[in-house]
């Protein structure tokens, strides 16, 4: 019995050791999952992006106006660790030239020639490593816990943040 019960006793053990490993792997989310389903539709803006007299400098062109700052987000996504796909607006960039902070999106160019997508499409993620990012249009997967918390850069507002791990 002794032998039975110590193997018992490892087995247990050993389940308790790997089940943070298991749990520990990203859901793969989607940027619709990230919009309550009782959301009301996104009506876009039909007023003009940018001022036209300034399309030979856009650069100095002021930043197009966010729809929906406000918009809502799902709070049962709180604490979740997550994997995402999207597209980096760098917000901070280290002496290593990786960037450390920026906003993730669904779409290329969001915040910088197009409107900020609603803010429930925006995820405001800081890293300590950074990313060395070489293309704005090449998409990344980013792993990390996400919080469903506020926060708001010159760019755009972001419904979600995270601190990204991968």
């Amino acid at each position: 019995m002794k032998k039975a019960a110590k193997s018992g006793v490892l087995l247990a053990l050993f389940l308790w050791v790997c089940m943070p490993l298991w749990a520990a792997e990203p859901k793969e989310l989607t940027w619709s999952e990230m919009i309550p389903p009782d959301a009301p539709p996104e009506v876009p803006n039909m007023t003009p992006l940018h001022d036209l007299s300034q399309m030979g400098d856009m650069e100095a062109a002021p930043a197009a106006k966010q729809d929906l700052p406000n918009a809502p987000v799902v709070t049962q996504l709180d604490g979740q660790l997550i994997r995402l796909p999207g597209y980096i607006v760098p917000l901070e960039v280290n002496e290593e030239g990786r960037t450390t902070e920026f906003l993730l999106v669904p779409y290329f160019g969001a915040c910088i020639h197009v409107p900020p997508p609603p803010s429930n499409q925006i995820v405001h993620v800081t890293s300590k490593v950074g990313v060395q990012v070489d293309e704005l249009y090449q998409p990344y997967w980013i792993v990390g816990a996400l919080q469903v918390k506020p926060s708001t850069s010159d760019l755009a507002d972001a419904g979600y943040q995270m601190d990204a791990q991968k």
